[in-house]
């Protein structure tokens, strides 16, 4: 690999992942990751532009800034690119009524929306309400409609709390896809879609900002895709086996979000 200083030369903007490089979720609101609070706070007084990028479909962007804000980020709701609000208003521009398969902590989010004789379906992270009887409510809606359309907010496989590792949406939006014979339009990472918006919001090209994530392909490949550099943590849901990967290889893995703002301090932007 190149030196660190020609792979994060002339970064201006930094769009960092959530859930596994900030904290890692679970009772009580999770925990931060040792060093995210500093590293976080030390990046947003440098010259660099910050953005939040995240697939969180569990918690409305208010709730999740707020229980952030308590674990002592320094974080507001602007901030933050999130799939449910984004997928909010493709449904307006659309016409399109949604049968709703989500948390009911981000339900609120939906509020504005109507929901009446649904023409398409909406599935989150859904956690125990991902039960047989809602599974196959999603599926009949979707067979019943002449042209099924499934929006999915992101489609992970799985992430990391602190009891351990949790399913994520992507193996039940694979279940309706594969039962109904439909491809789901992906409102989240690894959508190219999203982390543009993410970039229009921060007034940043794509060769002029770099991805810190723990997901090798919703993040990491995502990212590049794009056009963006990435770095992966070591934190969260990362697996050994992610440096080798088959098909994706980040432009630097780094122990945790502490070392990456370390290294882009150093080099970025120069």
């Amino acid at each position: 690999m190149a030196a660190w200083g020609e792979r994060l030369a002339g970064v201006r903007g930094v769009l960092l992942d959530i859930s596994g490089v900030l904290y890692d979720g679970g009772e009580g609101g999770g925990a931060p990751i040792p060093g995210s609070v500093e590293a976080l706070a030390r990046l947003k007084r440098s010259q660099l532009k910050v953005r939040f990028c995240t697939n969180e479909s569990q918690k409305s962007r208010g709730d999740l800034v707020g229980m952030l804000r308590r674990l002592g980020f320094d974080i507001s709701e602007g901030e933050v690119t999130a799939p449910a609000p984004a997928t909010c208003l493709i449904l307006k521009e659309r016409g399109l009524r949604p049968h709703l398969l989500i948390h009911d902590g981000v339900r609120s989010e939906f509020d504005q929306i109507d929901t009446s004789n649904p023409n398409c379906v909406v599935i989150a992270d859904a956690g125990d309400g991902f039960s047989y009887q809602n599974m196959n409510k999603a599926f009949q809606v979707l067979m019943e409609l002449e042209n099924p359309v499934l929006f999915s907010l992101g489609k992970g496989r799985y992430y990391k709390e602190t009891s351990g590792l949790m399913l994520d949406v992507g193996p039940y939006t694979k279940a309706l896809e594969y039962a109904c014979g439909i491809e789901a339009e992906v409102v989240g990472k690894p959508s190219p879609e999203f982390f543009k918006s993410a970039l229009r919001e921060m007034r940043v090209e794509a060769h002029q900002a770099i991805m810190i994530g723990d997901d090798i392909v919703g993040d990491v490949s995502g990212a590049q895709r794009c056009g963006m550099r990435a770095l992966q943590v070591r934190t969260g849901k990362f697996r050994p086996s992610d440096e080798h990967h088959p098909e994706v290889k980040a432009d630097g893995y780094v122990g945790d979000l502490a070392e990456a703002v370390d290294l882009l301090l150093q080099h970025a932007d120069k």
